[in-house]
């Protein structure tokens, strides 16, 4: 596969968890823009080139929103909707001001923005989407929420209950590493 397409770059990692292969596949990665989607590809991916110029300018991250006004949700469990709701909440009331969708596993990132933001991302975890969103904030990047369509995925990794508690612990060691500087330029 590599023969025919000479910029794809497979990485093999230990398995660190999806914060980790984001981290090393983003700063792994050459391009002008750095996109990542969920592997269960719950958003079409014919809705890429959304994030991308010439459709979008002057934006250094965006993210696909299952919020936004104009987003479509299909097939989605009425308790999964109610859960993402309270810990977004939780997100905007700790860390992440403004964004209705920091969850959604469909962000572009310009080359500048990847570069500067996840040198300093320090989750591993779920919780990644949160502190890199809070990075970008808090270093001044213009943030965008586009809606999406969305399909749910019954076979997702996600363990609801489980994942969502080591979620909220993650948002809260967010806000102790903003204490203690670890997000400093």
């Amino acid at each position: 596969m590599q023969n025919s397409l000479p910029t794809l770059h497979l990485l093999r990692l230990p398995h660190r968890g999806k914060g980790h292969a984001v981290k090393t596949g983003m700063l792994s990665a050459s391009g002008a823009y750095r996109f990542l989607s969920d592997a269960d590809l719950s958003m079409p991916v014919e809705e890429m080139g959304r994030f991308l110029p010439p459709q979008l300018q002057g934006v250094d991250v965006a993210i696909g929103s299952r919020e936004a006004p104009g987003a479509r949700r299909y097939h989605e469990p009425t308790y999964r909707h109610l859960m993402g709701r309270i810990f977004n909440w939780v997100v905007r009331f700790l860390t992440v001001r403004g964004i209705q969708d920091t969850q959604c596993g469909f962000k572009c990132f310009s080359q500048r923005a990847a570069q500067d933001i996840f040198p300093y991302q320090t989750m591993d975890g779920w919780g990644f989407d949160v502190e890199v969103l809070f990075i970008a904030q808090r270093r001044g990047y213009r943030i965008v929420e586009l809606p999406i369509d969305w399909y749910y995925m019954a076979n997702s990794r996600v363990r609801p209950l489980q994942d969502s508690l080591g979620m909220l612990g993650e948002v809260i060691k967010i806000r102790i590493n903003d204490l203690r500087g670890l997000y400093n330029l």
